[in-house]
């Protein structure tokens, strides 16, 4: 008798990514948590319903949310004539380094193309540390055409709650939200507990990520449940008070002060702190202020794990370092997020006038002229 988590794990491949049988799936996992693999065997397991050329892959864990993984998942995932030629051009390593330069970058997406039949159709991501915000994952959706469901940390719990969501109404809703945000070129948010800072978005595209991947290309979270961009590099000031590391409570806030779009200093008493500023050592890049999210979610509801939190309806999330791989131009093996309570955002456009998308954590209509 199947269980209703059987039945959610059944809507991945019906609902969000409606996998056919003759295409390849790839579930893959790292070897953090016993109970994320514990997830990952299952998905795969009931995947073969679904589709006949499943792979299954477990690797050793990269340590770092945006760290590019090994070797042996690209070629499960590209194939070996991608990965060879990568690596006969003296490619690869450079790429899973994230010190790539644009000329070898191009020459990259010039190999993928040439082979990108041998890519897998689909992902199933169910590594603790994170692939969205990797070129790993850029190069299968945008050249590969590859759909990609991405679910770093992921618990079992979640079938309970964000991932039991009606995602055709959590669908329009986050459309809608994304149409509004588009249209600012200025976006300035603050909270009761003190964050306040302001960013220009000119040029830089509001995506909604929505848990439908059934289009080719497509890359989503799931759960899913956000309007997100990456904030131009060097024009955001102001500041953003933590109360929440990715899966705990702080027991005192942490400030990180924000200038030209990068933290330039952290106050606080928390130990944390001390992991933050570590980071921020290992590259300049991680100070950069990458993402502005906006939960639209109606079912998630758990604080402690930053994959749900951040899709809570009326929060918004805000995330430090990569942003390379969805519109912004800073590319590091780090990114994470933090999660911020009853914000007011505000998108002000073009010509001055002003939108307040979420007053204190509600969604507020939009005015007519």
């Amino acid at each position: 008798m199947k269980t209703e988590e059987d039945k959610i794990i059944e809507n991945i491949f019906k609902i969000n990514l409606r996998i056919q049988k003759k295409e390849k799936l790839l579930v893959f996992t790292d070897n953090k948590s016993k109970k994320l693999i514990s997830i990952a065997r299952k998905v795969s397991y009931i995947s073969n319903t679904f589709c006949n050329k499943m792979s299954y892959l477990q690797f050793k864990s990269t340590e770092s949310h945006g760290a590019e993984p090994p070797e042996e998942l690209w070629r499960e995932a590209f194939g070996n004539n991608i990965v060879n030629e990568l690596i006969n051009k003296k490619i690869l390593i450079s790429l899973i380094n994230k010190r790539i330069l644009p000329v070898k970058l191009k020459e990259a997406e010039r190999i993928v193309k040439k082979y990108k039949e041998d890519a897998v159709n689909a992902v199933v991501a169910l590594s603790y540390h994170s692939t969205s915000h990797t070129r790993f994952r850029d190069l299968l959706t945008r050249i590969c055409e590859t759909r990609y469901a991405s679910m770093p940390t992921f618990e079992g719990s979640m079938f309970k709650t964000a991932m039991s969501v009606d995602w055709k109404k959590m669908e329009i809703r986050t459309n809608r939200m994304a149409q509004r945000v588009q249209m600012a070129e200025i976006i300035e948010v603050c909270t009761p507990n003190g964050t306040s800072i302001a960013f220009s978005k000119k040029g830089r595209i509001a995506k909604a990520d929505t848990g439908i991947i059934t289009t080719p290309g497509k890359f989503s979270n799931l759960p899913a449940g956000e309007v997100f961009l990456a904030p131009l590099e060097g024009t955001a000031n102001g500041r953003l008070v933590l109360e929440w590391a990715p899966t705990r409570k702080l027991k005192s806030p942490v400030t990180l002060y924000i200038k030209k779009g990068n933290v330039e200093k952290i106050e606080g008493k928390e130990n944390y702190i001390n992991d933050l500023k570590k980071k921020m050592s290992e590259r300049k890049e991680n100070r950069n202020l990458a993402e502005l999210g906006i939960g639209t979610n109606d079912k998630a509801v758990s604080l402690n794990n930053i994959l749900e939190s951040e899709k809570i309806f009326g929060t918004i999330h805000m995330a430090l370092g990569d942003n390379s791989s969805f519109g912004g131009r800073v590319s590091t093996p780090f990114h994470q997020d933090f999660i911020f309570f009853k914000p007011t955002v505000t998108l002000i456009h073009k010509d001055g006038i002003r939108d307040v998308l979420l007053k204190n954590g509600e969604l507020k209509r939009k005015r007519s002229r």
